[in-house]
C-alpha cells in the first residue's frame, strides 16, 4: 500500500518573502498515477522533494499510508521509495546491472536475488540484459538512460514511485517512446505515482489525476477529463487548451471515458480498442466500424465499453467550459490569460 496524504502542507525557504508551496491539501490514493502539472517556479518540484524528505515542510504534514514520513528514519524512508529525475542520476562508474542494483543491495539482498532482481526489471523496460547489462551509462542514449533510471527507481520494489520531469531531456520521439512505455508499466505493476511535469499533454496522457499548482498552491486536483471539461479558472482552461477540443480527444485516454460493462457480457468479435489509447483514434474507430460501441480491453480483456455519445460529452463539456464565464481573471501572483482574438 501506498497512500500519500497532503495535509495542509506549506512550505517557505530563508530570505524568500513568499511561499514556494501554500497550504496544500489532498490524497492520492493507492495506485494512482498523479501528475503535478504547473508553470515553472509553482512549487511542484518543491512539493514532491517533500515527499522523500530532501526538503522538510515549514508547517503541515506528509503522511505515507497514515504514518508522518517525519517519524520515519529518512535514509530508511528513501530506500523504500523510488526517485526518477530529469538528469537521471546514474553512478558514471557501474554499469548498468550494478546502477540498478543498488538499492537491492543496500536492502541486504543476496547476490542471486539481486542479480535476478535486475535481469527481471532490464527486460521489463526493453532493454535485454545480455545486450545492456554490462554497459556504462555513457555507452547509451538519453532514452535509455532514463529506461534504466525507471528499472533502478523499481529495483526495491517500492510501493511509491517519485519521477520530476524524468523525460524533460530527451527529444520528442524519445520522449513519446518513453511516455508509452510508463503507460505499459503502470498498467502491469499498479505503483502510486507522483510526476512532475510542466508539459501539458504529457499530463493529460499520463495521469488518472493531475494536481494543478500556481504560485504554490492547488488550483484544482481531478481526473483529465474532468479538468478539460470543467476547469477550475480560466487559468486552467488556458493552460489544458480548454478551446481546443480536438486537441483534447486525441489527449485523454479511452479509460477515462468508458462505461461500465453491462451483466454477464461476452466478448464475440465486437470491435475493441484498447484503454490506454486516446479519443481521437477511438472516434476514428466508431466511425470507421459504424458500431454502437467500442469493446475497451486492458490486457486483453473486457473492461468497459466506449460509446460516441461519451466522446460526444466530454467534446461538449469542454466546448461549454471553454465557452463559459471565466473566473478569477487575474490571479494574486499577477497571472492572466491572454488576449483572444475574433
Amino acid at each position: 500500500m501506498a497512500e500519500v496524504r497532503f495535509d495542509h502542507v506549506s512550505k517557505r525557504f530563508p530570505g524568500l518573502d513568499h511561499l514556494a508551496v501554500d497550504d496544500c491539501h489532498f490524497t492520492v490514493a493507492d495506485g494512482e498515477f498523479i501528475v503535478l502539472l504547473g508553470p515553472s517556479g509553482c512549487g511542484k518540484t518543491t512539493l514532491l522533494k517533500m515527499v522523500n524528505r530532501l526538503y522538510e515542510p515549514s508547517s503541515g504534514a506528509i503522511y505515507l499510508d497514515d504514518q508522518d514520513i517525519r517519524q520515519s528514519n529518512v535514509t530508511q524512508l528513501r530506500r523504500q521509495i523510488g526517485y526518477v529525475i530529469q538528469q537521471v542520476g546514474l553512478f558514471p562508474h557501474m554499469t548498468v546491472a550494478q546502477n540498478i542494483g543498488v538499492v537491492p543491495s543496500l536492502l541486504g539482498w543476496t547476490k542471486a536475488r539481486t542479480a535476478n532482481r535486475v535481469e527481471e526489471l532490464l527486460t521489463l523496460v526493453d532493454l535485454p540484459p545480455a545486450q545492456y547489462g554490462h554497459r556504462y551509462p555513457t555507452q547509451l542514449s538519453g532514452g535509455q538512460q532514463q529506461r534504466v533510471g525507471v528499472a533502478r527507481a523499481l529495483a526495491g520494489d517500492p510501493n511509491l514511485i517519485l519521477m520530476d520531469e524524468p523525460f524533460g531531456a530527451v527529444d520528442a520521439i524519445t520522449r513519446t517512446s518513453l511516455q508509452e512505455e510508463m503507460i505499459r508499466l503502470q498498467r502491469r505493476l499498479r505503483k502510486t505515482i507522483l510526476f512532475v511535469t510542466h508539459d501539458v499533454d504529457e499530463a493529460l496522457r499520463l495521469a488518472d489525476k493531475i494536481v494543478i499548482m500556481r504560485g504554490g498552491k492547488v488550483v484544482q486536483y481531478d481526473t483529465p477529463i474532468a479538468i478539460l471539461g470543467q476547469p477550475a479558472d480560466a487559468f486552467v482552461n488556458e493552460l489544458v487548451g480548454g478551446d481546443d477540443m480536438v486537441r483534447q480527444l486525441g489527449l485523454v485516454r479511452v479509460a477515462s471515458a468508458m462505461a461500465a460493462l453491462p451483466p454477464h457480457f461476452q466478448l464475440n468479435g465486437q470491435p475493441t480498442v484498447a484503454g490506454d489509447q486516446n479519443l481521437r483514434e477511438a472516434l476514428s474507430r466508431l466511425l470507421r466500424t459504424n458500431a454502437p460501441a467500442l469493446v475497451v480491453l486492458d490486457n486483453q480483456q473486457p473492461v468497459g465499453l466506449l460509446t460516441l455519445a461519451a466522446i460526444s460529452a466530454t467534446a461538449h463539456n469542454s466546448n461549454q467550459a471553454a465557452g463559459g464565464e471565466e473566473a478569477d481573471p487575474v490571479g494574486a501572483d499577477g497571472w492572466q490569460p491572454a488576449r483572444r482574438t475574433a
